[in-house]
C-alpha cells in the first residue's frame, strides 16, 4: 500500500491537491463537451473538413498568442490570472449550452466560441505549467506533472463515457450545461489555495515584450535539450496529437461506426495514458532515450490506426498510442522544467504550446483537407509520416549537438529586471 502511496505523493501538498482534484472535475466537463461538440459538428455539416476547421480555429489563437502567454507566465500571478481565465471558460461554455437549448446553435456560432476559447487556452497554457513547480517545488515535480497526465487521461476516460450516456438520455445541451458547471470547481480550488504555501518565482518587471521574448527564445534555441524536445513535440503536435480530429475521422470513415465506437476508441486511449501516467508517477526518470522510443512507437501506432478496419485492434493500437503519447508528454514537459531557470519557465514553456497546441491548426487543417479529398487512411499515413520525419529531425540533431551529460542543466542567465513575486502586487 506505501508503495501505492508513492505514485501519488505529490497530492500530500495541500494547494496542488486543491488544484488536482479541482481540475480533475473540470477536465472531466471539457472531455464531455468535447466528444460531444465533435459529433454535433459532423451531423450539422456531414463534412470531415468542417471539424477539422473547427479545431483549426479554436487552437489558432495558441498560434498567434502561445508566445505572449509565455510573458504573461512570467509575469502575472499565476493564481489570479488562472482564476480570471477560468472564470471566461465558464462563460463560453454556458453560451454553448444556452445557445444549443434555445435551438440557435450553428456551425458560424460553434466557430467564434471556439475561437474564443482558444484565445484564452493561449493565455492560460503557459501560465497553468509553470504554475505546477511553484506549488509543488522541484523535489516533486516529475510526480505532479505524471499525475497532471493521469488526471487528464482519467477525465477522458470518465468524460466520453458520461457524455455519451447524456447526449443519449437528454441531448447537447444537458452535455454543454454540466461542462459549464465543471469550471466551478476548479476556480474554487485556486480560491481556496494558502498562498503562503506556494514557492513563488521572480516575476519580471514591465519591459518591452519583444526584449523578454527574444531572451526566453535566445535561452531555448541555445540549449540542446530544449531544442530537441521542440522539435519532435512540433512534429507530433501538429500532425500527430489532433486526436479530436482523429478519432471522430476514423470511426466514421475507416470503422464506419456510430456514437458508441467514438467513445469506446477514446476511453481506451484515456486507459492506456493513465496506466502510463501512473507508471510514470512511481518509477520513472525523464531520460533523452525515453523520450526518444516513446515517440517512435507512438509514430508507428498512428500509422498502423489509419489503415485498420478491425475495430478490436484499432482499440488496441489506441491504448498502445495513449501509452507511448502519455510517457513522451511528461518526460518532455519534466525535462524542460528540470532544465530552464525558474524566472524563464513561463516563456520556455510558452514556446513548447506554441509547438504542442499552437501547431494543432495546421495539423487539423491539412487533416480535414486530406481526408476530403484522398480519404481518411491515406491521409493518416501521411500524418504519421510528416511526425516521423520530425522525430528523424530530432535524432540527427541531438547525435550532432554533442549535450554531454543527460541531465546537464545549463547556466541560467541572470535575472535582470525581476521583481520579488507576492500576490498584493498589482497585476
Amino acid at each position: 500500500m506505501s508503495r501505492l502511496f508513492k505514485a501519488f505523493r505529490s497530492l500530500r501538498v495541500r494547494n496542488y491537491r486543491f488544484y488536482w482534484f479541482g481540475q480533475l472535475v473540470s477536465l472531466i466537463g471539457s472531455w464531455m463537451q468535447d466528444i460531444v461538440l465533435g459529433w454535433l459538428v459532423l451531423s450539422l455539416t456531414h463534412q470531415p473538413v468542417a471539424l477539422g476547421l473547427t479545431m483549426t480555429i479554436r487552437f489558432a489563437p495558441a498560434l498567434l498568442f502561445s508566445l505572449h502567454g509565455g510573458v504573461f507566465a512570467d509575469r502575472l500571478r499565476k493564481r489570479h490570472t488562472m482564476i480570471y481565465c477560468e472564470s471566461c471558460q465558464l462563460v463560453v461554455a454556458l453560451a454553448l449550452a444556452t445557445l444549443t437549448s434555445t435551438g440557435a446553435i450553428t456551425v458560424a456560432i460553434i466557430y467564434v466560441l471556439a475561437a474564443v476559447r482558444g484565445m484564452v487556452e493561449a493565455v492560460e497554457g503557459p501560465i497553468r505549467q509553470a504554475f505546477i513547480p511553484e506549488m509543488v517545488g522541484e523535489d516533486e515535480l516529475l510526480n505532479a506533472i505524471a499525475l497532471g497526465s493521469t488526471q487528464f487521461n482519467a477525465a477522458r476516460i470518465i468524460g466520453p463515457a458520461i457524455g455519451a450516456a447524456t447526449l443519449a438520455a437528454f441531448g447537447y445541451a444537458a452535455v454543454f450545461y454540466i461542462n459549464a458547471a465543471s469550471f466551478l470547481a476548479v476556480i474554487v480550488g485556486l480560491i481556496a489555495m494558502r498562498v503562503g504555501d506556494l514557492n513563488l518565482m521572480p516575476r519580471l518587471t514591465r519591459e518591452r515584450v519583444y526584449d523578454q521574448l527574444k531572451e526566453g527564445l535566445r535561452f531555448a534555441v541555445s540549449t540542446p535539450d530544449v531544442v530537441l524536445i521542440l522539435i519532435v513535440m512540433g512534429a507530433l503536435g501538429a500532425f500527430g496529437y489532433n486526436f479530436m480530429t482523429l478519432t471522430p475521422l476514423l470511426t466514421k470513415y475507416v470503422l464506419n461506426a456510430g456514437e458508441g465506437t467514438l467513445g469506446w476508441l477514446t476511453t481506451s486511449m484515456g486507459v492506456g495514458a493513465l496506466v502510463s501516467g501512473l507508471v510514470v508517477a512511481y518509477r520513472a526518470r525523464p531520460t533523452q532515450r525515453l523520450l526518444l522510443v516513446s515517440a517512435t512507437v507512438f509514430v508507428v501506432m498512428l500509422g498502423a490506426a489509419g489503415v485498420s478496419p478491425w475495430m478490436p485492434f484499432t482499440t488496441v493500437l489506441m491504448f498502445g498510442m495513449g501509452c507511448a503519447g502519455t510517457l513522451f508528454m511528461t518526460t518532455a514537459n519534466t525535462r524542460l522544467q528540470l532544465t530552464v531557470p525558474g524566472h524563464m519557465r513561463g516563456r520556455v514553456m510558452g514556446i513548447y504550446a506554441l509547438l504542442f497546441v499552437g501547431t494543432t491548426p495546421i495539423g487539423a487543417y491539412v487533416m480535414g483537407q486530406l481526408a476530403q479529398s484522398i480519404g481518411v487512411p491515406l491521409m493518416v499515413l501521411i500524418m504519421a509520416g510528416l511526425c516521423a520525419a520530425g522525430l528523424l529531425w530530432g535524432y540527427l540533431y541531438i547525435r550532432g549537438a554533442a549535450t554531454g551529460p543527460d541531465f546537464a542543466v545549463p547556466g541560467a542567465p541572470t535575472v535582470e529586471g525581476a521583481a520579488p513575486d507576492d500576490e498584493s502586487r498589482p497585476a
